[in-house]
């Protein structure tokens, strides 16, 4: 059997069946062998109080087989008696000796003391005139008994019939309350398989059907937002090279077809391109073995002022160019950070050329250093004109660039956020971006202390 719905459904008949015809028959059982015992002890009272009742008005056990007609002699006299359908009894008087003999006894015969210890005996008026060993047997069961039990068989029949019904139906719900779901799930992961990474199954319970659903689905929305965002960084690695590529071969087809001489100027133009090429590799590379945790580093502990120095040392000459003023303010008594010098120095520059880049001529570019209970943070704030809320969101993405005509005066690859996403996080810290439009952008580093 294949279907997981057949399994389930079965096994649900087996455990019913099993459980049911089990607790039928020990009910069964039970009830008819205490039901017995109930008319054992029933017969056994009346019994005796008749035998006491025969010996009060005769004073002697003589002719004491007489007085029930159903009484039945098998065999010659002196032999056993048996009361009704069922097993023997035997009568004995005071003394032991035997008045109404059952299997293997006789008239006269003495019975042991022991074996009288554990008979019935007969009282008149306080004092034991004899005693009665009864056998479970002895007293038949009425019809009406009869038919009790019969009714209570047909009974836990059809209630051994019913709970069958009852589990095979909710052995069919639940098996479909799970085979469903994964029917979904199957069929959308096929869908998955052969390329269509839209798809999206419901989630109809809280259970571990519903969490699976879930991981499904997020698993499916993450798979899709992975390929959308390869298929962007590819149409952005073409867009980002062709344009220097361009450059560089419309200058070499302009000298080779002697549109253009082979002057400095533009031996300095194909020359700058093809740097901007090289360095494009180099990030793309960089950002490549950073995001595969690739990426070595060389721990060392640095007071978070220093590397806040050296960056405002080697962008001090361009910062001076355009006005710009660059200040530092470093709260006392901060811890120092293990960090790769080069690698936050990397970081640093790439924040510094953004924040010069897009800092106007007599504006402000200020370096902070303070502690939290955690981490070490570093801030580089610019009086730039910030960006909104929804740019905010992809700054740290490849390519990206606030400047939509990605025009290369405002911007530059669009690699340089992203590769310093990925060192502060592999040093174990955070980086974010706040920005209020029209006062500036904020890009804090949180570094472990």
């Amino acid at each position: 059997m294949r279907s997981l719905t057949g399994k389930l459904i079965l096994g649900f008949l087996i455990v019913g069946l099993t459980g049911t015809v089990l607790l039928t028959l020990s009910v069964g059982l039970v009830t008819t062998q205490e039901f017995g015992n109930f008319l054992f002890d029933q017969g056994r009272e009346d019994f005796v109080s008749q035998l006491g009742e025969y010996y009060r008005t005769n004073e002697t056990w003589e002719g004491v087989e007489g007085i029930f007609p159903f009484l039945s002699l098998r065999g010659s006299e002196g032999r056993a008696l048996n009361f009704g359908e069922g097993g023997p009894f035997t009568l004995v008087d005071s003394s032991g000796r035997v008045v109404f003999p059952g299997p293997g006894r006789h008239v006269g015969g003495m019975v042991a003391a022991d074996e009288l210890s554990h008979s019935e005996p007969i009282e008149v008026e306080g004092s034991a005139v004899g005693h009665l060993i009864v056998g479970r047997g002895a007293f038949r069961e009425s019809r009406a008994a009869g038919l009790f039990i019969e009714r209570l068989i047909r009974i836990l029949i059809l209630s051994l019939l019913g709970a069958t019904i009852v589990a095979v139906s909710f052995g069919i719900v639940l098996a479909r309350s799970l085979t469903n779901p994964l029917a979904e799930l199957t069929k959308a992961t096929r869908a998955v398989a052969e390329g269509d990474l839209y798809q999206k199954v419901a989630v109809r319970s809280n259970d571990e059907l519903g969490e699976l659903a879930k991981s499904f689905n997020l698993m499916n929305a993450n798979l899709a937002r992975s390929r959308d965002r390869r298929r962007q960084m590819t149409a952005d690695i073409a867009h980002e090279l062709r344009t220097p590529l361009s450059v560089i071969l419309s200058h070499t087809e302009g000298i080779r077809d002697g549109v253009l001489e082979a002057s400095q100027e533009v031996i300095n133009i194909v020359h700058e391109e093809t740097l901007r090429l090289s360095s494009m590799v180099d990030d793309l590379r960089m950002l490549s073995l950073a995001e595969a945790g690739e990426l070595s580093f060389e721990y060392q502990e640095i007071p978070p002022e220093q590397l806040l120095r050296e960056a405002e040392a080697f962008h001090l000459p361009r910062a001076k160019r355009k006005k710009i003023h660059i200040e530092i303010h470093v709260s006392p008594n901060l811890d120092k950070v293990r960090v790769d010098p080069g690698r936050i120095a990397q970081v640093l520059g790439n924040l510094m050329d953004n924040a010069l880049r897009y800092t106007p001529e007599g504006g402000i570019i200020s370096l902070q250093a303070e502690q939290t209970s955690d981490y070490v943070e570093l801030r580089i704030q610019d009086s730039g004109p910030g960006i909104g809320a929804e740019e905010l969101e992809h700054l740290f993405e490849r390519f990206y660039r606030e400047d939509k005509s990605r025009q290369r005066d405002k911007g530059g690859s669009g690699l340089g956020l992203a590769i310093a996403k990925s060192i502060v996080e592999g040093h174990g810290g955070r980086i974010r971006a706040e920005s209020d439009p029209g006062h500036g952008l904020s890009i804090i580093i949180q570094l472990p202390r």
